[in-house]
């Protein structure tokens, strides 16, 4: 299962400090908690940007809370994790589980990053997030919303390809075919991992 995740977090250069994070299952379910914090610790962005959209209790709870809760939403199994510019995210998120050694069995030790799979199809516009930014739980949905745009547009140039067999001026017809052939199983494979 792909679950697209984004968290808020307040920073100093050596430490990633969570404040908020969220999951969106590609099923649909959602996660949604905030961290205890100092927050005499946050800059004058965090104040600005985040401060005002977290919400307190209920969500507010200890970070060993978020752990439990995270390992119960997401189950047993081999998920895959997808933000947007996720690298201290998914940072924050491994933190809580102490050393990236620790993390649960079957997790990976990476992050699958929307930036960097829109960059591979040309660097598009990507829909307009129309919630609250710097919000965790609105930003993992809008991931969620990029992810499918990505699919949609991947699958597109797939058709765009393939009909371009047709084109009398491609000289190696056998090697684009075979590229072709194997575009279509990564893309086939991508979608039957969102399913």
């Amino acid at each position: 299962m792909r679950y697209f995740l984004d968290t808020e977090f307040m920073e100093d250069g050596r430490t990633i400090d969570l404040l908020s994070i969220a999951l969106v299952a590609a099923d649909g379910r959602e996660y949604y908690a905030e961290a205890s914090h100092d927050p005499t610790k946050a800059n004058d962005w965090v104040k600005a940007n985040v401060f005002p959209h977290l919400q307190g209790l209920p969500f507010l709870k200890p970070k060993d809370v978020i752990q439990r809760e995270i390992i119960e939403f997401v189950g047993p199994g081999k998920p895959e994790f997808c933000g947007y510019y996720a690298d201290y995210d998914w940072v924050a998120l491994c933190q809580l589980f102490g050393r990236m050694v620790d993390l649960p069995k079957g997790w990976p030790m990476y992050c699958m990053d929307l930036k960097q799979l829109a960059k591979d199809f040309g660097d598009p516009e990507l829909p307009k997030q129309t919630s609250a930014e710097h919000h965790a739980l609105a930003d993992a949905r809008w991931n969620r919303e990029a992810w499918a745009f990505l699919e949609a547009r991947c699958q597109g140039l797939e058709a765009l390809l393939l009909e371009s067999l047709n084109t009398p001026f491609y000289e190696k017809k056998e090697e684009w075919e075979a590229w072709c052939r194997d575009f279509r199983a990564r893309v086939t494979k991508a979608t039957a991992r969102t399913r």
